[in-house]
């Protein structure tokens, strides 16, 4: 099978849009990834330095507070705490909008499920507090700008932003020879956390070439990375390891320094393992659970051959006719799954906007943690599960079976009729049974319900 627009959309995006043409060609495709990230610019969040600052603004507030509960003052700096927390609570909510409206709305789709992709590999996720609602700012500083250019470049970005030190336990992780240790021998000491998840998730793979001493030694050398009081990225030269270390039978520097822990993820970045590790994801989630040898091989070339440079690893996934000639066989993570919804209804950002932080969450975070995939939330490091199993349970189905029937009413002024809703929803997919089924319907809104249930909907 050669190129399809319909497929394209459908297993490379999110899915046909009733007022967004479809790529016509593989190099349609690959100029919206290589060219302006206009999304970005239509549909703004806010960044992580705003979040840093209401971040350093409440601790102020509610250690105020804390010295003072029986005064005015104390009350009226926990009342403002509280509503620091609020606002950041309410820009995450409403980030999901903003999100949402780049999906539907942007006529480069693949690019956007790209950068769904990439910031599930490098699947980073606040503890706690507000660095909860700090995903979508890492996001859009870690891995949209970098999407297109050379992994190497992407791995640094993702590894040292201050996220990523959180998630992973890596701001108060000491070497056993640090300053910090030989003065405070009580210190918690050195945490392997971060090193065994470059080495396992992001760049060699589960099972790649490297040992337990090798995760040690990088868990060495990454000591002294850590955040600043503003919660912003520093280098704390009292907690690294002095002295060299050596990963995978490499050497890296005589001192702490930032400058060779940059080399030693280049140089993972360049590892024969990791081409193959990140081939096999891209095949994984853009084709299907089981890919053929030949595209993993064939994306592992191009990956070595070009130096990691990712646009040119996303023609090899698009050129290979295992893109446009493997049947349809994962089914849509519920995200993507609503995503696509809300696509194929060409759904007015308006009409979100309109809609309360309360009402999205009824809406849309809610029902996602039903179906088993909550916003911003995945379980682990490791990110979302690419098999079906993770999504095709009985819960899951029924979730997706009771949105599909009465949230599109929560966010459209008006719906569609349903079969000019399933032909433009599923292009060349829609079926005589379908089109049946959707006429019998009782009201306009199962009728609706049955297109975005359907096989043809789900699966791509």
């Amino acid at each position: 099978m050669s190129f399809s627009p319909t497929l394209a959309e459908r297993r490379f995006g999110f899915g046909l849009s009733p007022q967004i043409p479809a790529p016509q060609s593989v190099e349609a495709m690959l100029r919206g990834v290589a060219g302006v990230d206009q999304m970005l610019a239509d549909h703004p969040l806010p960044s992580f330095r705003d979040l840093q600052d209401k971040l350093v603004l409440r601790r102020r507030f509610r250690g105020f507070a804390r010295k003072n509960p029986d005064t005015d003052e104390g009350k009226a700096a926990d009342k403002k705490q509280q509503e620091i927390y609020r606002t950041a609570r309410d820009d995450w909510t409403r980030g999901f909008v903003q999100i949402q409206a780049r999906r539907i709305q942007t006529p480069h789709a693949f690019r956007e499920r790209l950068v769904a992709f990439w910031a599930d590999h490098f699947t980073a996720v606040g503890k706690g507090g507000m660095l909860r609602f700090a995903g979508a700012a890492y996001v859009d500083e870690a891995v949209r700008p970098h999407i297109n250019g050379r992994f190497a470049d992407l791995l640094r970005a993702c590894v040292i932003h201050p996220l990523m030190l959180e998630y992973l336990d890596q701001n108060r992780s000491a070497g056993p020879g640090s300053i910090i240790v030989r003065r405070r021998p009580r210190w918690q000491g050195l945490n392997e956390n971060l090193a065994r998840e470059v080495l396992e998730l992001h760049t060699l793979g589960v099972d790649g070439p490297y040992s337990q001493a090798d995760v040690r030694e990088l868990a060495e050398l990454f000591t002294g990375m850590s955040r600043a009081d503003d919660y912003g990225f520093v280098f704390r030269r009292n907690l690294a390891e002095p002295g060299a270390e050596t990963v995978l039978g490499k050497t890296y520097g005589q001192g702490a320094s930032l400058q060779h822990i940059e080399t030693a993820l280049d140089d993972l970045a360049r590892h024969p393992a990791t081409a193959a590790h990140i081939a096999r994801k891209l095949a994984v989630h853009f084709v299907g659970d089981v890919p053929s040898e030949d595209l993993i091989a064939h994306v592992t070339t191009v990956f070595a051959q070009s130096d990691g440079d990712l646009v040119q690893c996303y023609t090899a996934l698009l050129e290979h006719p295992d893109a446009w000639g493997t049947p349809a066989q994962n089914i849509r993570p519920p995200q993507e799954f609503i995503s696509a919804a809300l696509r194929a209804f060409g759904s007015p950002q308006q009409a979100f906007s309109q809609m309360q932080p309360r009402d999205i969450g009824k809406v849309f975070h809610g029902p996602l943690r039903v179906m088993g995939q909550p916003w911003e939330n995945p379980a682990g490091p490791d990110g979302w599960a690419e098999d079906d199993a993770a999504w095709v349970t009985p819960q899951g189905i029924a979730a997706r079976l009771e949105w599909a029937v009465y949230a599109p009413s929560k966010f459209l002024d008006a719906l569609p009729d349903p079969v000019e809703f399933a032909q433009a929803a599923l292009g060349d997919g829609v079926t005589a049974d379908l089109l049946f089924a959707v006429n019998a319907a009782e009201t306009r809104e199962v009728a609706l319900g049955l297109v975005l249930v359907s096989p043809a909907f789900q699966r791509r």
